[in-house]
């Protein structure tokens, strides 16, 4: 028998280096574009993923004005707010959103994908989105990222 013993790795969060990657999301999918945003976000394509631990990177998605949906979704699909006052419930479509804020469409796209705890929003933080292709993190030297 053999006395070696396995040890699972468990990362401490002073040891986490972080990249930046930059998306460009014209005519990407919206729900493609969240799901591999919010596992880089939330560190699952790194090796040393620790549920508990923030091990994820930084983003940035650019054009997010030219984001794709399919299908009759811009017309069909509903984002509510509510004013807080008494009938103060707003409606647009995804598409009226997407003309107007399409930052907030990407925004909570992303964060629905994310696991529904406090680190969440911690890691969300991490998340930029610009509605136009200049952004001021250049400085970073962000590392362009492919969905698909």
């Amino acid at each position: 028998m053999s006395s070696r013993r396995q040890t699972t790795l468990i990362t401490n969060p002073n040891d986490v280096s972080r990249r930046w990657f930059v998306v460009d999301a014209s005519g990407v999918s919206l729900g493609r574009l969240a799901v591999e945003v919010a596992a880089v976000l939330t560190g699952k394509h790194r090796p040393e993923y620790t549920p508990h631990v923030d091990t994820g990177e930084y983003v940035i998605v650019t054009n997010a004005g030219k984001i794709g949906l399919t299908g009759r979704k811009g017309e069909q699909r509903i984002k509510m707010r509510y004013t807080e006052y008494p009938g103060g419930l707003k409606k647009e479509t995804y598409t009226q959103v997407r003309d107007e804020k399409p930052e907030l469409l990407v925004k909570d796209a992303v964060r629905r994908m994310m696991p529904k705890n406090r680190l969440s929003r911690v890691m969300l933080k991490k998340l930029t989105v610009v509605e136009g292709t200049s952004h001021d993190f250049a400085a970073h030297k962000p590392i362009p990222m492919t969905i698909g």
